[in-house]
């Protein structure tokens, strides 16, 4: 039986929404193996009935924290079942608390502060009526730590050797609003080209048919070298000024982008299908008993 670590249990709630200890059960009965326990969950109805029942928390709030001296930095994802609870004080609140206490007790994973935080979780839904989970959290440190959050729904973390916090947060804001996926083409794994050399070939099936095996060659190489600049941050044109990349841009202030990490609200929660017709229906017969 494989180890039931924190880690394992983490990366069960992020892919089905569903509650620690749910997880956790699921893994354990499991024996380890997280396909099975998704499987068995599955089979026994668990995340259909939560996803009907409208359990699954995949709204909610992006917080981040840069100390002082913009060496290090947090930043979590707290889910709610619905964006107008993640708009209300109470919410904002126990979010503030995860996020101070992730900060000043140095987590870098969000299962200690889930366990910390489970009767003040309790009792905000039962508050609230409604689910609310830890979801996720990453702790940086680096020469120069810059953030940006967008609203409460997209927040970024940016790493630099040299350069300011100004820069940082520029930086994190272009990485906010472009989504790049790489720090630079070298990270790019080679499955991945593969697989956009895969599509470009079946998306120009026609274009390319009875053309020279060398000008095939230099279209998909073409088409390569533009999704590595599409997906890797140095290698994008900077928002404020596209006439100049994030790479140049970083290099002409004497700094280097060592790494980001991009939260969005929900990204990966399977989210629950509301048939509004039927929820307005509901409430009307409900107001006519």
């Amino acid at each position: 039986m494989a180890e039931i670590t924190a880690a394992l249990v983490k990366e069960l709630r992020e892919r089905t929404g569903l509650g620690m200890m749910d997880c956790k059960k699921a893994l354990t009965a499991a024996g380890g193996d997280i396909e099975k326990a998704i499987d068995d969950m599955r089979a026994a109805g668990a995340i259909k009935a939560a996803k009907k029942a409208g359990n699954i928390a995949a709204e909610g709030a992006i917080a981040v924290k840069v100390a002082d001296d913009n060496k290090t930095a947090v930043i979590i994802e707290v889910n709610s079942q619905t964006d107008f609870l993640a708009l209300q004080d109470d919410f904002k609140g126990f979010v503030a608390d995860c996020l101070n206490k992730a900060f000043e007790q140095k987590l870098t994973d969000a299962a200690p502060l889930v366990e910390q935080q489970e009767d003040a979780r309790l009792a905000l839904v039962s508050k609230t009526g409604e689910n609310v989970n830890i979801r996720r959290l990453t702790r940086v440190e680096g020469d120069v730590v810059g953030a940006y959050l967008h609203g409460h729904r997209i927040g970024v973390l940016v790493t630099l050797k040299g350069g300011s916090p100004e820069l940082a947060k520029d930086i994190a804001m272009h990485v906010a609003a472009s989504n790049p996926q790489f720090v630079e083409p070298s990270q790019v794994s080679e499955e991945a080209v593969a697989k956009e050399k895969e599509i470009f070939l079946a998306l120009n099936a026609e274009k390319i048919a009875g053309k020279p095996e060398n000008i095939v060659e230099n279209m998909v190489k073409g088409r390569i070298n533009k999704f590595l600049a599409e997906a890797s941050l140095v290698e994008q044109p900077f928002v404020k000024d596209p006439e100049v990349t994030v790479g140049a841009l970083a290099k002409k202030a004497g700094a280097e982008v060592v790494s980001f990490v991009r939260y969005e609200v929900g990204e990966g929660i399977e989210k629950a299908e509301v048939d509004f017709a039927a929820e307005v229906a509901a409430q009307v017969a409900a107001t006519k008993q």
